[in-house]
């Protein structure tokens, strides 16, 4: 799908003096020259100096720091008119089903739905009642047990298990206030699972606004998780039931969070770092180190706050 800029620029009411083709909406990094981009936090400066982008909508003190190459689509508001962006590439959901791609090593139920452009590798197992939607991947020797949805466009790796009632690429949670409204920030993006990866029951993997949620090769997912739109969990993470990770949470390799713990969005936390159980994540945090309470700080640390507080009661 493509769709002329200028056309674009119309239907969200600015003006735009260039026009070219646009293929895709993509974040600052990941765009291409046929992409469209937006720009709406200083902290992503450096990424707006090195885009890639065919155009970036953003606000005009900005547009010093774009590129040459790039057209400036300027307006006071970039997300809110990013979020109207989207929905020139919103997804149509569809009831059909059709056939997929698989051979004879598969094992797959009969009421399995499937959706367009669906492709198996051998040795599958998909089990009743599962719907894997349109233009989904899954690679060899991966097992799929009951009531599993995996919306489109996500990518399945080899040797991957996803246990019943999870839910794999449902819309991240994109909300814009306009005009005492909730206007939604359509999620065009994907869900990526890499191989000898697994998942528990009743587990949400968000599907990114722009771009990918990734789950890392080898990273084991407890039950009852909330992965949010555009985060990343590293390779051998190991992830207890119960936690949640709002958007664009960046996990490293390895990383070890226990049960009910959380993060706050845009926040990264360092290969090998442990949260213990019910820790709540703030801000970003080294690896290598133990972590807990609320907000997270060094175990040993939050250890000495907790017995000081119960000395503190004691006296009183």
């Amino acid at each position: 799908m493509s769709i002329r800029l200028k056309e674009i620029a119309a239907s969200i009411d600015v003006e735009c003096s260039k026009d070219l083709e646009i293929e895709n909406l993509l974040s600052l990094k990941d765009a291409t020259p046929a992409s469209l981009s937006f720009f709406h936090d200083s902290k992503y400066l450096s990424q707006l100096k090195e885009t890639k982008a065919g155009a970036v909508i953003l606000q005009e003190k900005y547009a010093k720091y774009l590129p040459k190459e790039s057209i400036a689509i300027i307006t006071d508001n970039p997300y809110r008119k990013m979020a109207e962006a989207t929905k020139h590439f919103a997804y149509k959901p569809s009831a059909k089903s059709y056939e997929a791609s698989y051979d004879n090593s598969c094992d797959i139920a009969q009421n399995v739905v499937f959706g367009k452009d669906v492709k198996i590798g051998n040795y599958c197992t998909i089990m009743p009642n599962c719907y894997i939607g349109d233009r989904v991947e899954i690679g060899a020797n991966s097992i799929i047990y009951p009531n599993v949805s995996i919306y489109y466009n996500s990518k399945i790796g080899s040797n991957v298990t996803i246990h019943s009632g999870t839910v794999i690429g449902s819309d991240g949670f994109g909300f814009v206030s306009k005009d005492n409204s909730n206007a939604k920030f359509y999620q065009i993006g994907n869900v990526v699972i890499e191989d000898n990866v697994e998942i528990g029951s009743n587990c949400s993997i968000d599907r990114a606004t722009l771009g990918s949620t990734v789950i890392k090769a080898n990273a084991k997912l407890d039950n009852l998780i909330q992965v949010g739109h555009n985060c990343e969990i590293g390779e051998y993470s190991i992830i207890v039931s119960q936690v949640g990770l709002s958007g664009s949470t960046k996990l490293g390799m390895g990383v070890v969070m226990g049960g009910q713990s959380a993060t706050a969005g845009h926040l990264s936390i360092g290969d090998r770092a442990m949260l213990a159980a019910r820790s709540g994540v703030t801000k970003s945090l080294e690896g290598g180190k133990v972590y807990g309470g609320f907000p997270a700080v060094d175990i040993k640390l939050w250890r000495k706050m907790q017995a000081s507080i119960m000395r503190l009661v004691k006296k009183r």
